[in-house]
């Protein structure tokens, strides 16, 4: 149960609460005016401080983090089992919402927190993270242990202590007014018995499907269409991509670092130019020795022997002096011929052994070549390891790059039908788990038949359906009514009340209810002073704790109606003065 909530500011109106029903009613002053509203009392603040302590989540919008009490540590004691007393207390500022102090360790593992924020004294306090608080409350309040998808303590607190700001009683199945029906459903299947982990598996199933009409809109636009891709091209694309990976990992497994590499890489550089020049030579060389070996196929003996026949036609006799004289000529050739000849035979040799010698020369060169070249290709420098094992890394990404992309085109490519099987077999599931706890929802639906009847008569009928629905488990509460608000309210409080004890009777929930007073808003007269006899009556029975807030002219009402339990109310009375009459003891 919840005992008291309190602040360390003096003006703070403080509460405390006792087992069975509490109200806190606004009243109205005689000096109130038209710019005077009990809204700004605190009814709905107290609701909100609630939920503060129990481990919402705070922005710098929410209510404990506004300027004038975001340095006000405001505390709620409550029951908890696992301490020496029974009660546990627990701080939390808006200025450091990420952490709360409790007044005791209550932890399993037994650590503490030392960072202390508030300096207060409280025995053997410790400073936890507030998301390890939520953690406790859902082991402490709503036995929850290990690993739970789908289900929020957090969650389940919102049913109980429904709040305004967050649309909480536009329906009764919804905390707010975006959540889904399967993680709301997921939550009451929890505090009412059912079977939790089926109606979850709706969340997944919705889960596929906004993924595949995000990646469906994704493929229609032209740019994300070749970014996806399909599952045929990236099929391709990955078994390359793999082969490519592979190759590098062998190469980089059968790597040697060979010492002094860059020296030996020099070397061969050398060898391979020193043969490139003695090619080119022996170009050269090749072309002067065929240039040579032409010269002596065109070098000739002179013959002059026609000339002689010649002159004697013409009828010149030659005499022995100028038959001398050609002879002379003759002699004088037929050297010069074998002077050049002689020259260009040892020009020619000359060039077949500079020939004879590169070729030696470049044989040598040529083994040295092979067994530099031999040595660098079994091995490397080290840089050219690491330059391997970066190309490995690049391909690897881009492998899991296309794998990431070929599940989306998956995603994507993988049949409406199999998704519509899938929830046609948990529908299937979901509806023999149903027919296996008739006991579950028969006591749900005979509690919340009662406390609809007891507002609006035994005629009225009222009952819980619970169904497998296509997108979700569908818990739908009935009273045979009109659609009237305060009908709606009504029916939002009986579903409440029912809730809280069957989870508070087989140890799935908290001892306690809260409602704000919007919940009366549109409420008839009789039906108000009935829904405030009945959860007396039923918290009482149960061993729980109601706690409401209510307008005092709506009290009025209800005491009209022959409502008598005016001691349910709390010492506090809120009301609309102007400076101390709200909660917190002062405007802001």
């Amino acid at each position: 149960m919840l005992r008291r909530l309190s602040a360390d500011d003096p003006r703070f109106r403080r509460l405390d609460f006792a087992p069975g029903l509490n109200l806190l009613v606004a009243d109205t002053t005689e000096l109130s005016g038209e710019q005077d509203s009990r809204n700004g009392t605190g009814k709905s603040s107290m609701v909100e401080l609630l939920h503060f302590l129990l481990g919402a989540r705070a922005d710098k919008k929410s209510l404990p983090a506004r300027k004038a009490l975001r340095n006000i540590a405001f505390s709620l004691e409550l029951d908890w089992s696992a301490t020496h007393r029974g009660r546990l207390s627990v701080t939390r500022t808006g200025a450091r919402p990420e952490t709360v102090r409790l007044s005791q360790d209550v932890e399993a593992e037994g650590r503490t927190y030392r960072d202390s924020l508030f300096d207060i004294d409280i025995a053997n306090p410790v400073d936890i993270p507030a998301a390890r608080w939520t953690k406790l409350i859902e082991e402490g309040i709503f036995g929850l242990r290990g690993e739970h998808p789908g289900l929020s303590g957090r969650t389940m607190l919102s049913f109980l202590i429904r709040r305004v700001s967050s649309h909480a009683f536009n329906t009764p199945t919804r905390t707010y007014g975006q959540q889904s029906e399967a993680d709301a459903a997921t939550n009451l299947a929890y505090l009412l018995g059912l079977d939790w982990k089926l109606a979850a598996g709706y969340r997944e199933i919705s889960a596929r499907e906004a993924t595949r009409r995000q990646l469906r809109q994704a493929v229609n636009d032209p740019v994300w269409g070749r970014i996806v891709g399909s599952t045929s091209e990236l099929r391709g694309q990955i078994t390359l991509a793999e082969e490519e990976v592979r190759r590098l990992e062998e190469q980089i497994k059968a790597f040697r670092v060979v010492p002094q590499y860059e020296e030996l890489k020099r070397r061969a550089d050398e060898i391979d130019h020193s043969i490139r020049a003695l090619n080119s030579q022996d170009a050269i060389d090749r072309r002067n020795l065929s240039d040579l070996r032409a010269a002596v196929r065109d070098t000739t003996d002179g013959d002059v022997r026609y000339l002689e026949p010649v002159y004697r036609e013409l009828g010149i006799l030659l005499g022995g002096q100028v038959r001398r004289r050609f002879d002379d000529v003759k002699g004088f050739h037929e050297s010069i011929v074998r002077n050049r000849r002689r020259y260009l035979a040892e020009e020619i040799e000359t060039l077949e052994a500079r020939l004879a010698d590169r070729a030696t020369e470049r044989e040598g060169l040529g083994a040295e070549l092979q067994r530099v070249l031999r040595t660098l290709d079994e091995g490397g420098a080290l840089e050219a390891l690491t330059a391997l094992q970066q190309a490995l890394a690049q391909k690897q990404a881009s492998m899991e790059a296309l794998r990431h992309r070929y599940e989306a085109a998956q995603t994507l490519e993988a049949s409406s039908l199999e998704i519509k099987a899938k929830r046609v077999s948990l529908q299937r599931a979901l509806t023999d788990d149903l027919d296996e706890r008739v006991r579950q929802t028969g006591e749900a639906t005979v509690l919340f038949s009662e406390f609809a009847q007891r507002l609006y008569g035994p005629g009225r009928q009222a009952y819980l359906e619970f169904d497998a629905g296509p997108s979700s488990l569908r818990i739908v509460p009935h009273v045979d009514s009109d659609d009237s608000r305060g009908i709606g309210n009504m029916v939002i409080f009986c579903f409440d009340l029912t809730v809280a004890v069957v989870a508070h009777r087989h140890g799935r929930g908290p001892d306690f209810l809260v409602h704000d007073s919007h919940l009366f808003d549109g409420v008839d007269d009789r039906q108000l002073r009935d829904a405030l006899e009945l959860a007396a009556e039923v918290v009482e029975r149960e061993g729980m704790q109601y706690i409401a807030t209510l307008n005092s002219d709506d009290l009025e009402k209800a005491e009209r109606k022959g409502y008598a339990d005016t001691h349910r109310v709390l010492p506090v009375r809120l009301t609309d003065a102007y400076e101390d009459g709200g909660i917190f003891g002062f405007r802001f």
